[in-house]
C-alpha cells in the first residue's frame, strides 16, 4: 500500500510540475483503496482526480537589491471539508532560484520541504500526459519545483504557508526583468479573497523606466529606489506578473522594446521615456485653475473641489506663476494676470478659495477665454486645470463655438487638463477641449472623491521636466505611431510610445524638447532587429492604442465606413474588445473549417450581416456605436463611460467585453472558442490543414520538433493553430 501511494504521489507531482506557470497550491488526494471489508482483500478503484484547496489570500513581497531578488510568498489555504485533510504543496521555482526559508508550522514545529529536479519529471512526462489527459501539462517549461507534505489541514480550518527564495535577475543593455508565477485560474476552485503583490527596488544606477505588461500597477519612482504593486479582491489571477525596469546614468532614460515575428513583416516597437530623478531644479511653470462654482456644485462637491484646489496651491514652487478663476453666471478671477507663487500670494489664494459658494449658472465660454488669455511666456510650460460638473447654460452655449473660442484664445500652446464631475457634463465638449489643446480629460463619477482625483493628477504634473517632446528614430522608418503627439514629460512619470517599423539595424534615436527654457537633445543608440519574439505583448498593446485613436476620430469627425471596418478588423485580429464591438459565436448552421480538414468554400456574407472573414467563424456587432456628430446627446452615465473607455484604449488599457471562456490571448496570438474548438485568429479558410490526433505519437513528435507550440496546444484537446507558416488541427 505504501508503494502504491508513492507512485500516486509522483504522478500527482508531475501533474503540478507541468503547470510551471501557476503559483503555489495544495493538492488533496483521496485514498487509493476503498475501506476493507471483513476478511476480504481491499479492492482497487480508479485513480481520483486531484483536488486543489481554495486559497483565502495570496500575498507576495519582492525586494530587488541591485539585481538580486528576494521573493517572499505568504498564502493561506482553506479546508471546506468536514474532516482533516492531507495534501502536497507545490511551488514552481525559477531555474536559478534558491530557497532560503519555508515555514509551515504544525504544533509549533517548522516543516521542511524538498526540491525536485526537472530531469526526473521529464522521464515520465509523456506517460503522465497520456494517462491524465490534461492539456495543461503541455505548459511544462522545465523549472525546478519545491515540494512539501501538508498534514493535517483541519476540517473547516486554515493552513498558512510562507516561502522565501532568492534569484539573480538578468541584465541586458540596461534592462532588468522579473517574473512571478501567478496563474491560478486552472486550479483554484473559487476566486481568491485577497491577492496582492508589492515590489521594492534599489539600484546603484538611477532607475528610469518601470513597466508591467501583465498588470496595472501603481508606481512610485525616485532616483535610486522604486516601489510598485497591485491588489485585487475576489479574483482568479490568470497570468504571471511580469516587470521590466531600466537603469541609466542619463538624466532622461529611453528604453526600447521590439517584436518582429519574421523579417518579411513589419515589426512593432514600444518606447518608454522617463526622467527618473532629474538632477536639475524643477522647471518654473505657469498654471491656472478654473473651478465651476455653479449651483449644481453645492454640498460635498464644492467642499472636495476646494480641498483639492488648496492642495494644488500649497504644492506650487516659488518660481511658478499661477491664478485661480471661479465661475458660475459670472467669471471671478483671483487676479487679472498670472501672479508669482510667493507665500503672500499663496496665502491670499487660500483665503479666496475658502469664500467659494455654489450658486448660479455655468458660463464655460467666458471662463476659458479669460483663463487662456493670461498666458504669454512661450518659454515656460503652461497648463490650465479646468473642473466643471455641468453643461454650458449661460453666455455662449453652442459647443462648436466654445471650442473655436478656446482654440483661438490659446495662443501660447497651453495644455488644457479637464475634469468632468458627475454624469451631467457634456463629454464631447470636454473631450474635444482636451484633445485640441494637448491635454487629457478625466471624469470623476459620483462614487469617486474629487479631492483624491485632482490631487493625484497634480502630483504627477507639478514638476515639468521636458516640454514640446519629439522623437526622431533616425534611419529607421516608422509608421502608425501612437500617440500622434507626445505630451510633456513630468518628474516621476514616463511617456509610452508604440508603433511599427520596417527597417532593421542600429539607429541613433534623438529625444528633443525644451528644458528650463532651452532646447535640449538626448541621443540613444538602439537596435531594431529583423526578428525578435521575446516581447510578444507589444502587438496587442499597439493595436489597443490604434483602436483608441480610431474610435476618437470616428467620434469627433463622424462615422466613416473605412475607419469602422478598420476598428473591427483590428479588434478581430488582436482580440481587443472595444466599447462598440462585442464577440459573437455564429449560429451552428454555418459552414466551418472545424468540421473538415478541407473546408468547403461558400460566398462571403454581405456587409450588412457584419460578418468578418475570421475563418467564417466569428463576427462582431456594433453596440451603440460612437456618436457621429457634436450635436447629438453626449450627457449621462453611458456618455461618461464611453469617454473613459476611449481614453483607456488610447493609453493602452485592455477592455475585455467578451467572456473569458470565449477569447484567450497567448503571447501574440488570439484564440476564439467555437463549437468546442479553440481557433487561432491567424487561420484563414484557404489554408491547408494538417490533422493530428490528440496524444498520438504524431502529437508528441510535433511537440518535440516545434519548440514553443506547447503553450498553444495547452489550450485544449481540440484546436486549430497556425505555427511557423503551417496550420494544425488537433482532434480527439
Amino acid at each position: 500500500m505504501k508503494r502504491i501511494k508513492l507512485i500516486f504521489g509522483i504522478s500527482l507531482l508531475l501533474l503540478l510540475c507541468a503547470n510551471a506557470f501557476s503559483d503555489g497550491i495544495i493538492i488533496i488526494e483521496e485514498p487509493y483503496f476503498l475501506p476493507s471489508e471483513i476478511h476480504i482483500r481491499p479492492r482497487p478503484r480508479p485513480l481520483p482526480k486531484p483536488e486543489p484547496l481554495p486559497i483565502k489570500y495570496h500575498r507576495v513581497d519582492i525586494d530587488i537589491n541591485n539585481q538580486v531578488a528576494t521573493t517572499h510568498v505568504d498564502q493561506v489555504f482553506l479546508n471546506p471539508h468536514d474532516r482533516d485533510m492531507e495534501g502536497t504543496y507545490i511551488f514552481p521555482l525559477p531555474e536559478e532560484a534558491a530557497i532560503s526559508e519555508f515555514a509551515m508550522y504544525m504544533d509549533g514545529e517548522k516543516v521542511k520541504g524538498e526540491i525536485l529536479e526537472r530531469d526526473e519529471a521529464r522521464r515520465i512526462y509523456e506517460d503522465i500526459v497520456r494517462r491524465m489527459k490534461d492539456p495543461g501539462l503541455l505548459e511544462y517549461m522545465g523549472r525546478n519545483l519545491f515540494k512539501a507534505r501538508v498534514f493535517p489541514i483541519p476540517a473547516h480550518g486554515e493552513k498558512r504557508i510562507e516561502l522565501t527564495y532568492h534569484q539573480t535577475l538578468k541584465y541586458d543593455a540596461g534592462m532588468i526583468s522579473y517574473r512571478y508565477p501567478l496563474d491560478t485560474e486552472r486550479f483554484s476552485p473559487k476566486p481568491i479573497e485577497d491577492v496582492s503583490l508589492s515590489v521594492k527596488i534599489k539600484s546603484k544606477s538611477p532607475i528610469k523606466n518601470l513597466y508591467s505588461p501583465s498588470h496595472e500597477i501603481d508606481i512610485k519612482l525616485d532616483e535610486y529606489e522604486a516601489v510598485c504593486g497591485f491588489e485585487e479582491k475576489n479574483s482568479l489571477p490568470d497570468k504571471d506578473f511580469i516587470l521590466y525596469y531600466h537603469v541609466s546614468d542619463k538624466d532622461i532614460g529611453l528604453n526600447l522594446f521590439t517584436y518582429r515575428k519574421r523579417p518579411s513583416e513589419a515589426g512593432y516597437f514600444l518606447m518608454l521615456i522617463s526622467p527618473g530623478e532629474v538632477k536639475t531644479k524643477p522647471m518654473p511653470k505657469d498654471i491656472a485653475f478654473v473651478l465651476d462654482t455653479s449651483g449644481s456644485m453645492r454640498g460635498g462637491k464644492i467642499k472636495q473641489a476646494k480641498d483639492a484646489l488648496k492642495f494644488c496651491i500649497e504644492g506650487l514652487n516659488p518660481e511658478d506663476r499661477f491664478n485661480i478663476i471661479n465661475f458660475a453666471t459670472a467669471v471671478n478671477p483671483l487676479a487679472e494676470n498670472l501672479i508669482e507663487a510667493n507665500k503672500d500670494n499663496r496665502d491670499e489664494a487660500l483665503k479666496f478659495i475658502e469664500e467659494f459658494q455654489a450658486r448660479g449658472g455655468t458660463n464655460i465660454n467666458d471662463a476659458l477665454k479669460k483663463a487662456l488669455a493670461m498666458f504669454s511666456d512661450t518659454k515656460r510650460p503652461s497648463m490650465l486645470v479646468f473642473l466643471t460638473d455641468g453643461e454650458p447654460t449661460i453666455g455662449v452655449t453652442n459647443i462648436e463655438e466654445i471650442l473655436k473660442n478656446a482654440f483661438d484664445a490659446n495662443k501660447n500652446n497651453t495644455r488644457l487638463f479637464v475634469f468632468g464631475v458627475g454624469h451631467e457634463v457634456n463629454t464631447h465638449l470636454l473631450d474635444k477641449l482636451a484633445e485640441e489643446n494637448k491635454g487629457t480629460p478625466e471624469y470623476v463619477t459620483p462614487d469617486e472623491n474629487i479631492e483624491v482625483k485632482v490631487s493625484s493628477f497634480y502630483d504627477k504634473v507639478s514638476e515639468p521636466v521636458l516640454a514640446d517632446v519629439e522623437i526622431d528614430p533616425g534611419k529607421i522608418k516608422t509608421k502608425d505611431v501612437y500617440p500622434t503627439a507626445l505630451p510633456d514629460l513630468f518628474k516621476g512619470t514616463q511617456l509610452m510610445m508604440v508603433g511599427r517599423y520596417t527597417e532593421e539595424g542600429a539607429s541613433a534615436i534623438t529625444l528633443k524638447g525644451i528644458m528650463n527654457g532651452e532646447k535640449k537633445e538626448f541621443v540613444y543608440e538602439e537596435k531594431f532587429p529583423k526578428e525578435d519574439r521575446e516581447f510578444d505583448f507589444i502587438p496587442r498593446l499597439w493595436a489597443t492604442r490604434k483602436i483608441g485613436y480610431l474610435l476618437s476620430e470616428i467620434r469627433f469627425k463622424g462615422e466613416n465606413r473605412e475607419l469602422k471596418d478598420e476598428v473591427i478588423e483590428l479588434s478581430k485580429e488582436y482580440g481587443v474588445m472595444t466599447p462598440y464591438t462585442s464577440f459573437l459565436v455564429l449560429e451552428p448552421d454555418h459552414d466551418r473549417a472545424l468540421s473538415s480538414a478541407r473546408p468547403t468554400p461558400r460566398p462571403f456574407p454581405q456587409p450588412e450581416q457584419q460578418m468578418l472573414q475570421l475563418h467564417d467563424t466569428v463576427r462582431f456587432k456594433s453596440e451603440a456605436f460612437a456618436p457621429s456628430t457634436m450635436g447629438e446627446k453626449s450627457v449621462g452615465r453611458e456618455a461618461v463611460i464611453r469617454s473613459r473607455d476611449i481614453k483607456g484604449l488610447k493609453e493602452g488599457e485592455m477592455i475585455q467585453k467578451a467572456q473569458p471562456d470565449q477569447v484567450k490571448h497567448l503571447g501574440d496570438k488570439t484564440f476564439y472558442f467555437l463549437d468546442g474548438f479553440w481557433v487561432d485568429s491567424e487561420y484563414e479558410k484557404e489554408m491547408k490543414i494538417k490533422e493530428i490526433k490528440y496524444l498520438s505519437d504524431e502529437y508528441f513528435q510535433l511537440l518535440k520538433e516545434k519548440s514553443g507550440i506547447g503553450k498553444y496546444l495547452a489550450l485544449g484537446e481540440k484546436l486549430i493553430v497556425v505555427f511557423e507558416g503551417e496550420c494544425y488541427k488537433i482532434i480527439e
